[in-house]
């Protein structure tokens, strides 16, 4: 029988999504600014996401230490939404230290604060995710994590844009020179926030304990197949689904923090006029985010293949509005709608199936990658920009094949897949380095990301024959419920 999603209860949980989002996108406005003020090389300007994605490994280490020192399980033993609590809590400190880190203009300071930020980012992700596959039927587990990360991506895009308003005032200011001071403004903002949802989540309905065995023998054919292991790290699913999450995140972060270089140089666009086009960036996750969700609200087919339709356009509006309002001149950016039409092709192929959209979005990754790199104007940037449209609904199409099947350890296989964000770190200081004039330069750069989305290719085609042994066949369950 399949489970009806907690619709109260995902609504209280994704709000954290939307924090995640927004720090997330800002630091790619951190990045030319600190480049600028700090006079960095390409390589040490991406120290900002080294930082703050490498937290989400140092996070998830003391996560597994922990769990190891008492005996089991850290989020089993103080529950759920405690412990996305005490994430909540962790970041919040973490923005304390934009104070001095802003008065006195120190980056290492910056880059401390950050870091912690990010620490309690790692605990919220680890309990924050599984929570949304189980939050309902765990085979519409990936469209849950769609409309999830689709609030992380209204963060995403929203947060490029209060930033750069925060450094460099309005547009109609004409200010070209970054404010570091004022950049402790929207962190302090934000850590408020982070306390008093904090409390709010203390007194939710949001589970504290979830039954992870049970979840296991739902998601496959026959339990007679599901597997007991004695840890998670002997799932072949969950192994190279890591290494899935490791260049996920960091084709989807080296883009989006190489871009304002890129633009500098081969388009002639100063960073204080680069807002919108990370925005952009960011938004195209929450269109395909957007999309990709409309299969867990349970409607019949025809009304989903309106919403195929509707529900991008309606995030690009969101998009075009507060660009708008941020009196930016969003006239440039009306025949992106022509690109979004590839992403939907792309979503309606997939036919709502985690191991199919993995292998069209990557393919389509590539594809937009090498348009990049081989054109030149406004056709490379909105090229560029458009990997955001096929990265969007890769992270719950991995995570949720990584933890199929894993029962009892699907919190210590979502620690590992947490650990791997740092690839968001490491991929972009890679491409940073290869971006030197000396090696490929900024534009062929980007051929580090298109081996990442080579490598979850294969993934995809390897995953469906690994989960199928264990009696785990997404493309028979989703696709028919679709």
């Amino acid at each position: 029988m399949n489970q009806k999603t907690n619709w109260s209860q995902f609504g209280t949980l994704i709000s954290i999504f939307f924090f995640w989002g927004f720090v997330a996108a800002s630091n790619d406005i951190l990045i030319p600014v600190f480049k600028k003020a700090f006079t960095l090389t390409q390589l040490q300007s991406q120290l900002v996401a080294v930082a703050f994605y490498v937290a989400y490994t140092v996070g998830s280490i003391i996560y597994v230490g922990v769990s190891s020192l008492i005996g089991g399980d850290l989020l089993n033993k103080i529950g759920y939404k405690n412990g996305i609590a005490v994430g909540l809590g962790i970041s919040a400190l973490g923005t304390l230290l934009f104070i001095p880190a802003a008065n006195n203009g120190s980056f290492n300071l910056m880059i401390i604060a950050l870091f912690i930020v990010a620490l309690g980012f790692s605990l919220q992700q680890i309990a924050a995710n599984p929570l949304a596959v189980v939050i309902g039927d765990p085979k519409t587990g990936a469209q849950r994590l769609n409309m999830a990360r689709g609030v992380n991506n209204f963060g995403t895009t929203i947060g490029p844009l209060l930033v750069s308003f925060a450094i460099f005032g309005s547009v109609s200011s004409g200010s070209t020179e970054a404010s570091i001071s004022s950049v402790k403004i929207p962190y302090l903002i934000l850590g408020a926030a982070f306390v008093l949802v904090a409390i709010f989540f203390k007194f939710s309905s949001i589970p504290n304990k979830i039954d992870l065995d049970h979840v296991a023998e739902e998601e496959a054919e026959s339990s007679s197949k599901v597997l007991h292991k004695t840890s998670a790290m002997q799932y072949p699913q969950l192994v190279l689904g890591m290494i899935g999450i490791f260049v996920y995140v960091g084709v989807e972060v080296s883009t989006a923090s190489n871009l304002p270089e890129y633009m500098r140089l081969h388009i002639g666009i100063p960073t204080e006029k680069i807002a919108p086009y990370i925005s952009l960036y960011w938004a195209s996750l929450m269109i395909g985010r957007w999309t990709g969700a409309v299969g867990a609200f349970g409607v019949s087919k025809s009304k989903a293949k309106i919403l195929n339709f509707v529900m991008p356009y309606l995030a690009f509006a969101v998009f075009l509005i507060v660009n708008s309002i941020a009196q930016h001149d969003i006239t440039q950016f009306y025949i992106y709608g022509l690109v979004i039409i590839a992403m939907i092709i792309g979503d309606i192929m997939s036919k709502g199936s985690p191991v199919r959209m993995l292998l069209i979005f990557s393919s389509m990754g590539i594809a937009a990658l090498v348009i990049g790199m081989l054109t030149s104007g406004m056709v490379s940037v909105f090229a560029f920009i458009s990997v955001g449209l096929f990265c969007s609904t890769l992270w719950p199409c991995i995570f949720t094949l990584a933890v199929a099947g894993l029962g009892k350890h699907t919190n210590q296989g979502s620690s590992l897949l947490i650990m791997m964000i740092m690839g968001g770190g490491v991929i972009a200081a890679l491409q940073g380095w290869v971006a030197d004039e000396k090696m490929l330069g900024i534009q062929f750069s980007y051929i580090v990301g298109a081996l990442c989305f080579a490598y979850l290719a294969f993934y995809a085609i390897r995953v469906k024959s690994i989960l199928k042994s264990q009696g785990i066949d997404y493309d028979t369950k989703v696709s028919g419920g679709h």
